[in-house]
């Protein structure tokens, strides 16, 4: 069978469709779609290293603090952390010239490294007491952090606050903080 040159070129035109499509659909789609599919898993990788990295920032950032805690006494008890926090707080009150109506631990019973023991706090002062009490808790050395605060104006008009506090500590479960420390700080095969 003789074919006449239209019927060649429509031969040709046809098969090199059908060679495209067949490129495109078994080449040429999945190397794409391999593409995106690595590019998607780059920048999912790139966004997990970046959060990495930030937080061993804020661990750098935070073990100067983290130590200063330790040293200052992170108690091994809760007794220890209660009493540790009520002495705080009553110095501080003093020092800032604020009057504390009442000041009562609420214990709770986690099951975790760093157990936290919950406080209540209120008292009144003037603005400049109240600021005082509050920039040394937020200074402090020891582990204290506010959860709730609350304040109000005894009188209106007046430089004359009322104050309510909520604010927790933690403690090491299960032992002292010093030989944990020293312990966790030791390469092993080292000897104390």
């Amino acid at each position: 069978m003789i074919l006449s040159k239209r019927e060649r070129v429509i031969i040709f035109a046809a098969a090199a469709v059908a060679v495209a499509l067949a490129i495109d659909r078994f080449a040429l789609n999945p190397l794409l779609a391999g593409w995106s599919q690595t590019d998607a898993h780059k920048k999912s990788l790139v966004a997990e290293m970046n959060r990495a990295r930030a937080t061993l920032k804020l661990s750098q950032e935070l073990k100067p603090r983290w130590q200063a805690m330790m040293k200052a006494g992170i108690k091994g008890e809760p007794s220890g952390a209660e009493s540790q926090i009520l002495h705080a707080i009553r110095d501080w009150a003093e020092q800032s010239g604020v009057n504390l109506s009442l000041l009562k631990p609420d214990r709770q019973t986690d099951k975790t490294l760093l157990p936290e023991i919950d406080f209540q706090a209120s008292g009144s002062g003037s603005m400049q007491s109240v600021a005082g009490l509050l920039w040394r808790m937020e200074n402090a050395e020891i582990p204290i952090r506010i959860t709730e605060l609350q304040l109000t104006s005894r009188k209106e008009g007046s430089d004359d606050l009322s104050f309510q506090l909520r604010l927790s500590t933690v403690y090491l479960a299960g032992g002292t903080p010093t030989s944990q420390t020293a312990n966790a700080s030791r390469p092993t095969g080292d000897k104390p």
